[in-house]
């Protein structure tokens, strides 16, 4: 199974003849599950180049599932204007999800990073075919902890013990007693994965292939 990157382009759900830029990446033609990796918030630079979403997507593609990595609108070659609204998140990431569904026949995982993972949260929390979600540092500004529990999905929560938009403590208070969510918390590491990249990618490969 060799890692190689395919750019494509992915139609908007909110205005089809628009589309997102996005990397592909088979882990095979049986391949039977596949992953879509939200990156960080767009007005801030979140891109699909983050390292952070790199680290996840190749997690992913490890436990031989395809992945689809984007670029929200007006990041990258994504068409469109720039936007922090939830609304526009959710049709972009939705998009991906769409796109990804098509390719493989079992069941997807809903992944982000951040913005990313709230909008995960929202949008693949609620698909039938999402087994499985995977949020790195979902900030509790942006989507509550009981939005969290409510999807009833698998949950891996990763964020760093350094982490002040995403705080390991509060994410584990609120989230104690909810069935299928774990929380990994990264010694060092705070919300921008300075430190801890390596142990992500170990961490979420593990948690998905068990």
């Amino acid at each position: 199974m060799k890692w190689v990157e395919r750019m494509v382009s992915v139609a908007r759900r909110d205005a089809p003849e628009l589309g997102l830029e996005a990397i592909y990446v088979a882990a095979g033609s049986d391949a039977a599950r596949g992953a879509v990796v939200a990156p960080p918030h767009p007005l801030y630079g979140g891109s699909m180049d983050s390292p952070v979403v790199n680290e996840v997507a190749y997690a992913c593609f490890s436990a031989e599932m395809d992945t689809t990595r984007f670029n929200w609108r007006g990041v990258g070659a994504s068409s469109g204007e720039p936007s922090g609204e939830a609304k526009d998140a959710d049709a972009d990431y939705g998009s991906a999800l769409d796109h990804a569904a098509l390719g493989v026949p079992g069941k997807l995982v809903g992944c982000g990073y951040s913005f990313g993972a709230a909008a995960a949260v929202r949008v693949a929390g609620r698909h039938p075919r999402v087994k499985q979600l995977v949020l790195v540092a979902p900030p509790p500004a942006l989507i509550s902890p009981d939005e969290i529990a409510a999807t009833g999905k698998e949950v891996l929560i990763v964020t760093g013990a350094d982490d002040d938009l995403a705080p390991a403590g509060a994410l584990q208070s609120a989230l104690a007693d909810s069935p299928g969510v774990e929380i990994v918390i990264l010694p060092g590491t705070d919300h921008f994965f300075g430190r801890g990249l390596a142990d992500l990618a170990r961490v979420t490969s593990t948690w998905l292939t068990r």
